[in-house]
């Protein structure tokens, strides 16, 4: 028996309730809104029952989007620092990202934002943003969560990454962690399970700051590799360090990897249990999200056909991400939307909600979808861009898209929901009128758009870029 069932249960009757609800819960105008942000690591749209996927149970997932709204074309990028540093500061990684594993401690995050609200804030979970596969300055201050705009942190890979020898370790079993600050040891934490330590940590920072407007970003460390057992199918096995060794053998790793979808979803249940509990749930905006696509070592079932992840890469596989949201008695139940969202939204998001005015130290490159929260129709996006500087030996890459249509720089378009695998190659067709016109649209994004990277880096790349000062592409007459 799964140890949450209990939250299970206790989510599909907050969806009945929601679903049979005549008239939404009343809210009074003048509070601020508690947000929830969860963002798993490495899992999209094709392993989730809401969106199709046939390998998973995820059943507090898909109640979210019963409750609410599931958004059909959410987008990061291929892999998950830059798609982070997009999500957290709310700009184009044109702008800001130079490191794999590292943000810019001088960048204001949404973490800032919601404090300047009056929010308390929290993070846990994976941080690995300090800089330490380039040993930056400050790579070993464990203050920097606190200084990125959160007033409690609990994390893995703060100062310390996955050698034991050097006081880091896997995150799963026994895991090294940083508790606002504090190191807190492989052996400090022996036996326990890192996303159930971190899970905890969030639901009591909710319990303690309950009479006040809270922010809590969650970006999971489920299910990352190395796939391994949960607390659900280890059973008597040693729960060390060791335990964190992946299995030899395709079928066994996948079966891992089902195990830690499922679990995953359990931790989203328990947080919604908790708001339940506290009665925060008519006031709070629950959100969920991928950071990109699913790791390229596992295949699923989904809507009849196989999907091969797609990490690291521009395909939909590495791109596209889940994202659904429930504001109880306020958001839309069980609305499909299919308006473009992509990470630089998260920003102005929040800020809306949060009743801030943004200004000249914000960025510009988002739009806010609050108002499809609320149901309303809002101003949504007409295409989304992603600028790809991996800075670890992947191909690098620019693209901007709509719901259907895909143009790279440098040329290349094609119908992304007929050609997920996008082999065929639309540029030559110069007689269909309508998607001359689409393509000429994308193309004038494109083209406002800094220069695409030329060529793949590592992280000795002396040569990085980055354009902070650019125009605004998303509403140039601003």
């Amino acid at each position: 028996m799964h140890r949450y069932v209990p939250v299970l249960l206790l989510t599909f009757a907050l969806v009945s309730e929601l679903v049979t609800a005549a008239e939404p819960i009343p809210r009074p105008a003048t509070d601020k809104p508690n947000i929830v942000l969860v963002m798993a690591d490495d899992v999209s749209w094709e392993a989730f029952g809401c969106y199709g996927g046939e390998d998973y149970r995820t059943p507090n997932i898909d109640a979210l989007a019963a409750g609410g709204i599931r958004f059909q074309h959410c987008y990061s990028t291929p892999i998950c620092t830059p798609s982070r540093v997009k999500l957290m500061t709310g700009q184009y990684n044109f702008r800001n990202y130079t490191h794999f594993g590292y943000l810019n401690p001088s960048d204001k995050t949404f973490g800032h934002l919601m404090q300047s609200a009056g929010y308390k804030t929290a993070i846990a979970g994976k941080w690995q943003l300090n800089g330490l596969y380039n040993n930056l300055p400050g790579s070993d201050d464990s203050m920097r969560p606190h200084k990125a705009g959160f007033d409690e942190s609990y994390l893995w890979q703060v100062t310390t990454g996955k050698q034991i020898k050097d006081g880091g370790g896997e995150r799963f079993w026994s895991p090294p962690l940083e508790r606002n600050g504090k190191r807190e040891t492989v052996e400090d934490n022996a036996g326990k399970y890192g996303p159930d330590l971190l899970c905890d940590f969030l639901c009591d920072f909710m319990d303690r700051n309950q009479n006040e407007p809270f922010f809590v970003y969650y970006p999971m460390v489920l299910v990352h590799d190395p796939f391994v057992r949960t607390p659900d199918t280890i059973g008597d096995a040693p729960r060390t360090q060791a335990a964190n060794k992946a299995p030899k053998g395709n079928a066994a790793k996948k079966e891992n990897f089902v195990a830690m979808v499922e679990y995953m979803d359990q931790l989203v249940g328990r947080l919604v249990s908790k708001l339940h509990d506290l009665k925060k749930l008519n006031n709070t905006i629950v959100i969920f999200t991928g950071d990109n696509g699913t790791n390229t070592g596992i295949t699923s079932n989904w809507n009849g056909r196989l999907i091969k992840g797609g990490k690291g890469g521009m395909t939909d596989m590495g791109t596209h991400v889940p994202m659904v949201a429930s504001w109880l008695g306020t958001s839309p139940i069980g609305k499909v939307s299919d308006d473009l969202i992509e990470f630089t939204d998260l920003y102005p998001t929040l800020a809306q909600a949060a009743g801030i005015s943004l200004n000249s130290e914000d960025p510009i490159d988002g739009r806010s979808f609050l108002p499809q929260l609320t149901g309303r129709p809002g101003n949504p996006r007409d295409w989304v861009l992603t600028h790809y500087q991996p800075y670890w030996n992947k191909k690098p890459g620019q693209f901007a898209r709509t719901q259907n249509l895909k143009l790279y720089r440098d040329g290349r378009l094609f119908n992304v929901p007929m050609d997920l695998q996008e082999q065929h190659d639309l540029s030559n067709q110069t007689t269909n009128a309508k998607l001359t016109a689409s393509r000429n649209k994308l193309k004038t994004v494109l083209d406002a758009s800094p220069p695409a990277p030329a060529k793949p880096g590592d992280k000795n790349t002396q040569d990085r870029p980055t354009y902070p000062e650019w125009r605004n592409l998303v509403d140039p007459n601003d």
